[in-house]
């Protein structure tokens, strides 16, 4: 194909391997381990003054990279720049280029939308110049959240406190959880009631429950005690009649492929990973793992993407495997085809398996835990999109009594279709299945047997979490696929907002920050202004635009708004109101807040400097203690490991084991889960339980003794 002279250059050493293993002995395959040069972290290293001139230097920490880099070029006639497929992977491929002083005639870019030897190979042989719209986008971005973040962050640190950030997408995040938290303050319940009847046929062979449906065909609201007492009334004494009777047929069509942010927000809810995690394993699988038997082979496409189109191969591929598995029934007659939402950069295929032979249970024995899980999603999902609808027949029972009505729904599977092989799931609870409904016909007379009513309350709105939030960014287009998961690790990491559970909460620095920037700075953290500004780069990616020309007309404003804010502010300093816990000093009672440090949140006395008690945050966890049933708290060492243990210290339980929300079906106590990543099987701890799991089979690695390889090491953190 080539001489030996050639040097392929790519981001990470398993993306060497793979790549190498597709282009033998005459490529020589290396990695420069991400960016190479960048802006400058001591000053701002954009002249702002002149066209926006950045001042790109060469990471230090990666001298030894650059130099064995330089010496490979200097050796090798063709240089091929290898860099993932995207804004920030052109822009890595023009630094090396410029890093390394190649000239077009030497340095060719090449991209991989999948790691396979076919895609490889092609790449190579019809290589391209860079393209310098891709890097200008991406030039525009990172000199914008610059220019925000080190003009802004210095003001936040003089009006509020030492060592915070300010930057373009973090603070609209952190208004996105703000808004929400002011919704569910300003939220004021209303009273409803639910007004159940169970009926039984008339032989009373059967029985099934209606609910209140409303009166002279017309839906109704019951809103209080009395509206119910009017309908109980008037029904006691009148005879129940089955009215109408509906059947019909309904089709339930898959989920189409993940794209970034569905793959996320999934991977949330499903396998309780967080949105970094999931983006670096799914990196992994693109990437390249060692399969068994096959070497290093990149299982997934790019999973940077906001597409839903799939290749006309992966879709014939898709159609053999559905048929030779589950039968042509199974199969839709022609491939589906989902649209990508408008305004989408649509510069990748959705996310699928690269080869959709390779089922997850074919490579499991290759992938660590949480690799599978995830593999096992994306091909799930990809499969399922390809595969027929599920079939149901649905039937609507109207029941009538002096003019009010009451409906029971039942619905019965005709066939799987895509369920046979992956359901969606939402953040919402599931409901309760509907039970099959007895043999009946219209004019039918039933028999009351029983009233059931309850009165409830509206609820305020939820709070989000990470997979509802990615969700709201999106829906605003508020950022792009591949700062979701930054955006959420950056606001979390700043402790703008927490996570209690799984839900995300503003602290009151966060409010601060989020209220200074809506007085002073309302275009920064306007949901519009955000999305408009990523459009213009998404129109600088497509030569639509001149990237300095986006720079100079955001500068121009932000300039202005940040003089006005400093004139305005003065020597004003903004304090951080007490965030007030649960919990008590134990020195003097006084109701303790929470204060930041040097080493995150922990609770103080508010009587300081009178009283110098501290002690650290403890979070309630589901489930409660199996000694005296009180509640679980999670807790902190000294040492900073997370353990578990009963809010009444008397009782003495603790475990480095994380308690779940699941119960023991046989013993009904709660269960634990080993800590650390990937999927972790609940067990139960009751001795006297069938269900008990003894310590030694846990899973647990013993910690290392001189000459002996460890396997059960019950050091928290280890996992």
């Amino acid at each position: 194909m080539a001489n030996k002279s050639n040097l392929v250059i790519v981001e990470s050493p398993a993306k060497a391997k793979t790549i190498g293993k597709y282009l033998g002995a005459d490529f020589k395959v290396a990695a420069s381990m991400g960016h190479l040069r960048d802006l400058p972290k001591s000053k701002i290293g954009v002249d702002v003054d002149n066209r926006f001139e950045p001042d790109y230097q060469p990471v230090k920490a990666r001298d030894a990279i650059i130099k064995e880099l330089k010496s490979a070029a200097k050796k090798s006639k063709t240089i091929y720049l290898a860099t993932d497929p995207d804004r920030e992977g052109e822009a890595i491929s023009w630094h090396l280029k410029e890093l390394l002083e190649l000239s077009d005639e030497r340095a060719f870019r090449v991209s991989f939308n999948e790691i396979t030897k076919n895609v490889v190979r092609t790449a190579i042989e019809n290589p391209r110049q860079i393209n310098m719209d891709l890097v200008n986008a991406q030039q525009a971005r990172r000199i914008l959240d610059r220019i925000v973040g080190y003009q802004l962050s210095p003001l936040l640190w003089k009006k509020i406190r030492r060592g915070l950030s300010a930057g373009r997408v973090q603070s609209v995040a952190t208004r996105i959880v703000v808004d929400k938290e002011n919704d569910i303050r300003d939220f004021v319940a209303k009273e409803y009631w639910l007004l159940n009847v169970k009926l039984l046929t008339a032989d009373k062979s059967g029985s099934f429950t209606a609910a209140y449906y409303g009166k002279n065909k017309k839906k109704v609201q019951l809103c209080s005690e009395n509206d119910v007492k009017t309908v109980v009334d008037e029904v006691s004494s009148a005879p129940f009649i089955v009215e109408s009777i509906t059947n019909t047929q309904k089709k339930r069509t898959p989920s189409p492929p993940f794209i970034t942010s569905s793959l996320q927000q999934e991977a949330s809810r499903r396998l309780n990973m967080t949105p970094r995690q999931t983006m670096a394993i799914a990196q992994q699988l693109y990437e390249g793992i060692d399969v068994s038997g096959q070497g290093a082979v990149g299982l997934i496409t790019y999973m940077r993407t906001d597409s839903l189109r799939i290749s006309n191969e992966a879709a014939g591929d898709a159609k053999k495997l559905i048929i030779n598995t589950f039968g042509s029934d199974f199969y839709p007659g022609t491939p589906n085809i989902y649209k990508t939402k408008s305004g989408a950069q649509d510069a990748h295929e959705a996310i699928r398996p690269s080869n959709v032979f390779l089922t997850p249970e074919k490579i499991k024995g290759s992938l660590r835990s949480e690799q599978y899980r995830l593999y096992k999603l994306i091909w799930s999902r990809f499969i399922a999109s390809q595969m027929a609808p599920g079939i149901y027949d649905s039937v609507t029972v109207d029941v009538e009594s002096a003019g009010h009505i009451f409906r029971a729904n039942s619905s019965v599977v005709v066939f799987q279709g895509f369920a046979a092989v992956y359901e969606e799931h939402t953040d919402e609870e599931k409901e309760k299945k509907e039970p099959k409904l007895p043999a009946l016909k219209e004019n039918d007379r039933l028999i009351l047997d029983f009233i059931d009513k309850q009165q409830k309350y509206t609820m305020p709105p939820s709070r989000y979490t990470e997979a509802t939030l990615i969700r709201a960014m999106e829906e605003t287009g508020v950022g792009r696929p591949s700062t979701y998961a930054p955006t959420i690790s950056t606001i979390l990491g700043r402790e703008y907002v927490v996570k209690e559970g799984k839900f995300l909460r503003p602290t009151s620095l966060g409010e601060v920050v989020v209220k200074l920037m809506k007085d002073m700075f309302a275009d920064v953290v306007d949901l519009g202004f955000t999305a408009r500004m990523e459009q213009q780069l998404d129109n600088v990616e497509q030569g639509k635009d001149d990237w300095i020309h986006v720079l100079d007309m955001f500068y121009k404003d932000f300039s202005k708004t940040l003089e006005n804010a400093e004139s305005a502010l003065g020597d004003e300093r903004i304090k951080i109101p007490d965030e007030f816990s649960d919990e008590h000093c134990d020195v003097c009672g006084k109701q303790m807040v929470i204060k930041s440090g040097r080493f995150g949140r922990f609770l103080a006395c508010p009587g300081y400097p009178e009283c110098t008690f501290t002690k650290p945050i403890v979070i309630e966890m589901p489930g409660k203690c199996p000694k005296c049933d009180l509640r679980i708290l999670k807790r902190t060492s000294k040492k900073g490991y997370p353990y578990y243990a009963c809010e009444q210290k008397e009782c003495g339980f603790m475990t480095w084991d994380i308690p779940v929300s699941d119960n023991c079906p046989e013993c009904g106590q709660t269960m634990f889960k080993l800590s650390g990543r990937g999927a972790k099987k609940p067990f139960c701890i009751n001795e006297k339980c069938e269900n008990f799991l003894p310590e030694d089979k846990r899973g647990y690695r013993v910690r290392k003794k001189s000459g002996e390889t460890a396997k059960n090491d019950k050091t928290p953190g280890k996992e």
